[in-house]
């Protein structure tokens, strides 16, 4: 039985040849539509309505005083973080996910969203910090987590259960830590910790878009320079050894890019769950192509977290419940659908 490639060599001005997916480009395409259609409803979105024409007049320039600044003031940055934090978000999980070889592999199961959250705890309930304060602990408490999952798992290299593992123990240490802190804090900033690890975008600027996006300035396309000796990882290291895949440099590197993309996403709209989780799976599903489809993820993530926060205000009006209420309840629903899909297949 013949079998044909989906994929098409491109050859570039400069000489170099491409092999670019046609199913996967179509879909990244048409994600990269969803995203924007979604993002124009949400900026149009909230107490004060703006039809979609004049969201694009006002981002184009033409708008009056007024929707200059609920658009481009109040609802442009919170946009921003959310197509940022999405991105990082699926873009991470993408990473974990091809790393461990585990669809499981996710910031959400291997502890580094607890972590974020203990390190935010910590200051809220322990030194009643500020915003940023919070920001930076989160961030720190990521990154210690991260390390913290790596060198436990670090026998001889990392082995991917063995990292799913790690992490899946650490992530339960953590979550009693976190209970611990919440009992330990007065009713004021109980209630500020509680709305902070629901996730949320609620009163983000541009304070929040600037850091974010220089770290996706610098990760992502060290990331995707890495795609291909991550896609040789994927059949096994001493494969990848014998096509000259330097695997434990690559893996660290990749490593390190994921849990500062979840540590920076989670920093600047708290633990979203679920992101991580099915953004990856569905970009596969709709890709049906093998490998980590790090673009696909990477827009896959930004469109769920901006049709999410949509969704959470159209329905329920604004202010009225955090979008990470909406994707644990989607991200669940979806988990449950996989898990009935899976065992009438009879792969589970």
């Amino acid at each position: 039985m013949k079998t044909h490639s989906r994929s098409r060599a491109v050859r570039t001005p400069g000489g170099l040849s491409l092999r670019v997916d046609a199913r996967a480009l179509i879909v990244v395409l048409l994600l990269i539509v969803a995203m924007l259609a979604a993002g124009v409803a949400l900026i149009g979105t909230g107490d004060a309505k703006i039809p979609a024409i004049d969201v694009l007049r006002t981002l184009a320039g033409n708008g009056n005083a007024y929707q200059d600044f609920i658009v481009n003031e109040l609802r442009l940055p919170r946009l921003l973080v959310a197509l940022l934090v999405g991105g990082s978000l699926g873009l991470g999980g993408a990473l974990f996910q091809s790393i461990s070889r585990n669809p499981l592999g996710s910031p959400d199961v291997l502890g580094l969203s607890q972590g974020s959250t203990a390190g935010a705890l910590v200051v809220i309930v322990l030194f009643s910090g500020s915003a940023t304060a919070v920001t930076l602990g989160a961030l720190v408490g990521g990154l210690v987590t991260g390390v913290a999952i790596y060198l436990l798992a670090w026998k001889q290299g990392v082995h991917g259960y063995r990292l799913v593992l790690v992490g899946i123990g650490v992530s339960a240490i953590l979550t009693a830590v976190n209970g611990y802190l919440i009992t330990r804090a007065d009713i004021v900033d109980a209630a500020r910790a509680v709305v902070w690890m629901t996730g949320s975008l609620d009163g983000r600027d541009w304070t929040q878009v600037w850091p974010l996006l220089c770290m996706c300035a610098v990760l992502v396309p060290l990331v995707l320079a890495n795609g291909r000796g991550l896609r040789m990882m994927e059949m096994g290291d001493d494969v990848s050894y014998a096509l000259g895949v330097r695997v434990q440099r690559v893996r660290l590197v990749l490593m390190v890019s994921a849990v500062l993309l979840t540590a920076g996403a989670t920093a600047a709209a708290g633990p979203v769950g679920f992101v991580a989780l099915t953004a990856p799976q569905l970009a596969r599903r709709l890709t049906r192509s093998p490998g980590p489809n790090l673009v696909p993820s990477l827009f896959m993530g930004a469109a769920l977290l901006v049709t999410a926060d949509w969704l959470s205000q159209r329905v329920f009006g604004a202010d009225q419940l955090p979008v990470g209420v909406v994707t644990g309840v989607l991200g669940g629903a979806y988990l449950l659908w996989l898990l009935v899909t899976e065992r009438r297949a009879g792969r589970i």
